[in-house]
C-alpha cells in the first residue's frame, strides 16, 4: 500500500524533532524525497536525513524560521530547487509560545502566538498551492491538534484557538483546491509525547491528560506517522478531502 508515493517530493516543517520527524522517516521507507525543514537545532535536522537516507529515501535540509514571510518563499523555493516540485506539504511546524493567562496577554504574545500557528501555514499555502495547481495535484496535510476541539486550557487558549483556525481553513482550503486536483487534510493529534509537551507541560500535567483517555495512555509521534501517510498516498485516501483526522487514544469522539 501507499507505492504510489515513492519518488514524491515531500516538503515536512518542523521536521528535526517529534512528529515531523517521525513523519520523515515513515516516508523516507517508502522511497520519497524529503525536505526536512528546521528552525535552530539543526544537528537533530541532519541527524533525521542520515536515518531518512539510510532508510531509502533522499533527504535535503532546508532551514529558516517560519514566522518570517521570506524564510517561507525561500524554503519552497529550496525545495522545489531540490526535486523540481512539492508533491506533498505537510504544515507541522507550530508551536505554544508559552502557557499564559488571559490577565498577562500582550500584543507581543498574541502576535507570536499567530504567526507561529496561523500566518506561517497560510503563507506555505500561498506559494506551494500554486505550483500544485500548475501540476493539476498535490497533497497538503495541516498539522492542527486535539486543544481546537476542546479549547485548550491551562494558558493554552491563544494556541488553541489558532489550531482552530487551521482546522476550520483546512476545510475551506480543500474546497477550493478540489477542483485542481489538490487535497488539503489536516492531522489532529491528542497528547504526544514529543518535545512539545518537554516544554510545555509538567508531569502532574501529564498525568491529568492521561487519565482521560480511553487508552489510558500517551501516543508516540510514531503513531501519527501512518496517518500522514495515508493522507498522502492517492492510491489511499483518493476520495478523503476537508477531513480533520484524531488520532488521540480515544480522548476525543466527534
Amino acid at each position: 500500500m501507499a507505492s504510489d508515493l515513492k519518488g514524491k517530493a515531500v516538503l515536512i516543517t518542523g521536521a528535526s524533532t517529534g512528529i515531523g520527524a517521525a513523519a520523515a522517516r515513515a516516508f523516507a521507507r517508502l522511497g520519497c524525497r524529503i525536505v526536512i525543514h528546521y528552525n535552530a537545532n539543526k544537528d537533530a535536522a541532519q541527524a533525521v536525513a542520515s536515518e531518512c537516507r539510510q532508510l531509502g529515501g533522499e533527504a535535503t535540509l532546508s532551514g529558516g524560521d517560519v514566522t518570517r514571510g521570506a524564510d517561507v518563499a525561500r524554503i519552497v523555493a529550496e525545495t522545489v530547487s531540490a526535486y523540481g516540485c512539492i508533491d506533498v506539504l505537510i504544515n507541522n511546524a507550530g508551536g505554544m509560545i508559552g502557557r499564559t493567562r488571559i490577565e498577562d496577554y500582550t500584543e507581543d504574545y498574541l502576535h507570536a502566538v499567530l504567526a507561529l500557528n496561523v500566518t506561517q501555514v497560510a503563507l506555505f499555502m500561498h506559494h506551494a498551492i500554486p505550483l500544485m495547481r500548475a501540476r493539476k495535484r498535490g497533497n497538503v496535510i495541516n498539522v492542527t491538534s486535539i486543544a481546537a476541539r476542546h479549547g485548550g486550557g491551562g494558558g493554552a487558549i491563544i494556541y488553541a484557538g489558532a489550531k482552530g483556525f487551521i482546522s476550520t481553513a483546512t476545510r475551506g482550503w480543500a474546497k477550493e483546491v478540489v477542483g485542481d486536483g489538490i487535497r488539503v487534510n489536516a492531522l489532529s493529534p491528542g497528547v504526544i509525547t514529543t518535545p512539545f509537551h518537554e516544554r510545555y507541560s509538567t508531569q502532574e500535567q501529564l498525568n491529568a491528560m492521561q487519565a482521560t483517555i480511553p487508552m489510558n495512555r500517551l501516543g508516540t509521534a510514531d503513531e501519527c506517522a501512518g496517518t500522514l501517510v495515508y493522507l498522502a498516498s492517492d492510491e489511499m485516501s483518493g476520495y478523503v478531502t476537508g477531513q480533520i483526522i484524531e488520532v488521540n487514544g480515544g480522548q476525543y469522539m466527534p
